[in-house]
């Protein structure tokens, strides 16, 4: 094969990432991590045993998961640090990177007019809103969290209870978290449930589609 074929073979357009049966897995797999996240999500030290291996597979799941986030929410603070950005923007900065995150992922597939690895991004967005939630609910701990319960492992700013404090808004943590969880759950029903119809009854829809337009040429 000489150049020019190796460029007319590049240009093809390539089949979806997604398959019918890949869809399908990723369907499944997504109903189930939210039926556990329901469940056994295991925020805070205590909860992060468990004999059954379903549990087990779970966490390591979200433990992958929740650092990842945690990278992405110590950046935003870094990048105020570098900036000299003041101190309650750097504390919300975290959060506004660790949301923006999967939502900025699931922006890109859905301008690409690729819904599936949209409600992917969009389910990653409901997870990382719900951590925000617990994080939110912490807040009458106290500004400064131990090292064990820091990401980082040393000594830190609780940035919930910073912001709060400064908007005068601490003594409603409670309801404010209620209200973030329950927009989280929304969101990740949605994109599961969307994804569970697109992957198990899409492609019953778009042949029903087709036959419609095929009539009204007719």
């Amino acid at each position: 094969m000489d150049i020019l074929e190796e460029f007319e073979e590049f240009k093809k357009p390539k089949k979806a990432l997604t398959s019918g049966a890949t869809k399908k897995v990723i369907a499944v797999l997504v109903l189930i991590s939210l039926i556990m996240f329901a469940k056994l999500a295991p925020y805070g030290s205590t909860q992060l045993v468990g004999d059954a291996l379903s549990k087990q597979i779970f966490i390591l799941y979200f433990f992958i998961l929740s650092q990842t986030l945690g990278i992405v929410h110590e950046g935003g603070h870094g990048v105020c640090y570098i900036l000299g950005l003041p101190q309650f923007f750097t504390a919300l900065n975290g959060t506004l990177f660790q949301l923006g995150f999967p939502l900025g992922i699931a922006y890109y597939y859905k301008h690409k007019k690729q819904i599936f690895p949209f409600l992917i991004g969009l389910f990653i967005f409901g997870l990382s809103l719900h951590y925000t939630a617990w994080y939110v609910s912490t807040s009458h701990e106290g500004l400064f969290l131990p090292a064990y319960k820091s990401f980082l492992g040393v000594d830190a700013q609780h940035d919930f209870n910073y912001i709060l404090s400064q908007m005068g808004l601490l003594s409603y943590e409670g309801f404010i978290a209620g209200l973030l969880r329950f927009f989280a759950y929304m969101v990740m029903f949605y994109a599961s449930g969307k994804m569970t119809f697109l992957a198990f009854f899409g492609s019953n829809e778009k042949k029903s589609r087709r036959k419609r337009r095929f009539k009204t040429k007719k």
